[in-house]
């Protein structure tokens, strides 16, 4: 593509070069630099992109942009801005021409609830002989396509690349998880979205946010940067839902459990087989069931059957999509075994989703609950003795352990998370800052009947200690351990 072309709509504030020169790729990591390639030098957390000129420059790139100023003597196309982030999201917008304008765009956003809300809208859409695509945190995927996630929400480039690979291969819609931070750092600039969802907040990412207004605020972008007329679908129960409604003049479809919600759940019975639910809406109502567990996943399915009523899904395709989805991932993934154990592997890694985690079983009348937590090192500490008192007032016995400790000792985050573990005056929790052998000491303390859930890492299949990234799958050392458990 040629610069000029590429550059429409982005503000500039010097430019010098040429304006015909032919783009061949974007990169915002040296790394990936391959000749003809605009080079867009970010500044990280870590790592200044500035420094990075040479090698991109040795690489073959052609065209520099950065918001610093063209340095001394240098002969490449250099563009400098007022801010690069939403630079490279125009220019990579650009770059592979609107793809998100030529099909249905969701976005998602919210601190629980993203990723199963995607699963279930992805069969809803499948069954209404629809092909949809999943930009998530577990994968991202669609027709001929399907790739393991690195982040919740990729950087721009990857975005408009991935939409438009998804558009070539057939795909009608995508579904988009959008993470708080994705939208303080612009990463979803440039992308046309139909419908935006918001599921709830709570208290995570407060590491990176500092409080709690902070982030509402960078998940209310979402709601204010589209470039189609686009219908909000809001969670009316949630407190933050509710603020954001009052702040909305788009228009907006609520769902929840309370009465004023347009989408709303009634009587709905939640059981071992999973959940039975009635929704009530403004074009009449939905019987459903769900293999899905627990009354989290009932909010899960009302965002889903809200969105997909925005989009004009038939009442049928909804219905046998929320059926379809067996379960998701590392969302209370049930590990099947012959000893009469419920074990449970949940992505739950901050208070609030721990705590629904918890209620969740208790709602399936365990013999006993037995919970495996840590929390992760180098991110929010403040919710880590909120976590222990939440495992000391709703679990049975609690084995604190390790769940990417990072640079951190693993002892000094689980000390944090038994500060308040002690608060609830609880005596039943261990420490065992190993994990592997923390959940072998759960599964071997398990009877008939209990309900054992290993909680933090959900779908990952990594362990980062110090700056080393080992291979750890919960799901993955749980079989193992049932495996010999099972032959003797």
């Amino acid at each position: 593509m040629m610069l000029k072309n590429m550059l429409e709509g982005v503000p500039l504030l010097i430019f010098s070069g040429s304006e015909n020169e032919d783009i061949k790729g974007i990169a915002y990591s040296s790394k990936n630099v391959q000749p003809g390639f605009l080079f867009t030098a970010l500044k990280g957390v870590k790592k200044d992109g500035f420094d990075f000129i040479e090698e991109a420059l040795l690489k073959g790139a052609s065209t520099f942009l950065s918001e610093r100023p063209r340095p001394e003597n240098f002969s490449k196309n250099w563009i400098q801005v007022p801010d690069s982030r939403e630079s490279l999201a125009l220019c990579s917008a650009n770059f592979y021409s609107h793809p998100s304008q030529k099909m249905k765009i969701v976005g998602i956003t919210g601190t629980k609830g993203k990723t199963t809300t995607t699963y279930l809208l992805e069969e809803i859409l499948k069954k209404s002989h629809l092909r949809p695509g999943v930009i998530g945190t577990i994968s991202y995927r669609g027709p001929e396509m399907e790739i393991s996630a690195g982040r919740t929400t990729p950087e721009a480039p990857d975005i408009q690349r991935m939409l438009g690979e998804m558009l070539v291969n057939g795909a009608t819609h995508c579904l988009i998880e959008v993470s708080s931070h994705s939208l303080d750092l612009k990463r979803v600039l440039g992308i046309g979205f139909d419908t935006t969802v918001f599921t709830n907040l709570s208290g995570d990412h407060l590491d990176y946010h500092q409080s709690m207004e902070k982030y509402f605020e960078a998940k209310k972008k979402l709601f204010f940067l589209n470039g189609k007329k686009s219908m909000a679908v809001v969670n009316s129960d949630d407190s933050w839902g509710k603020k954001l409604i009052s702040q909305l003049s788009m228009e907006i479809i609520t769902y929840g459990l309370e009465p004023a919600a347009h989408v709303r759940g009634e009587h709905f019975k939640l059981t071992e087989k999973g959940t039975e639910l009635l929704i009530k809406h403004p074009a009449g109502e939905l019987s459903v069931f769900s293999p899905l567990l627990g009354k989290p996943n009932v909010y899960n399915i009302l965002a889903s059957v809200a969105v997909a009523l925005t989009l004009n899904i038939p009442a049928q395709a909804i219905k046998e999509g929320i059926a379809a989805l067996q379960g998701v991932r590392g969302r209370f993934e049930k590990i099947e075994n012959s000893l009469g154990l419920h074990i449970f592997v949940d992505y739950a890694h901050a208070d609030d989703a721990l705590r629904n985690l918890l209620e969740t079983a208790h709602e399936l009348n365990p013999r006993r609950i037995l919970l495996v937590f840590g929390a992760g090192g180098d991110r929010d500490k403040t919710k880590r003795p909120r976590m222990g008192k939440i495992a000391g007032t709703l679990a049975d016995w609690t084995i604190i352990t390790s769940d990417n400790p990072r640079s951190e000792e693993p002892l000094a985050i689980i000390s944090d998370i038994e500060k308040g573990i002690k608060k609830t005056g609880t005596k039943n929790y261990q420490i065992l800052p190993d994990r592997k052998e923390a959940i072998e000491e759960a599964l071997s303390l398990g009877k008939k009947g209990d309900y054992i859930l290993v909680a933090g890492k959900g779908h990952e299949n990594y362990q980062i200690i110090k700056d080393k990234v080992n291979h750890f799958d919960d799901a993955e050392v749980i079989r193992e351990i049932l495996k010999r458990k099972e032959a003797n």
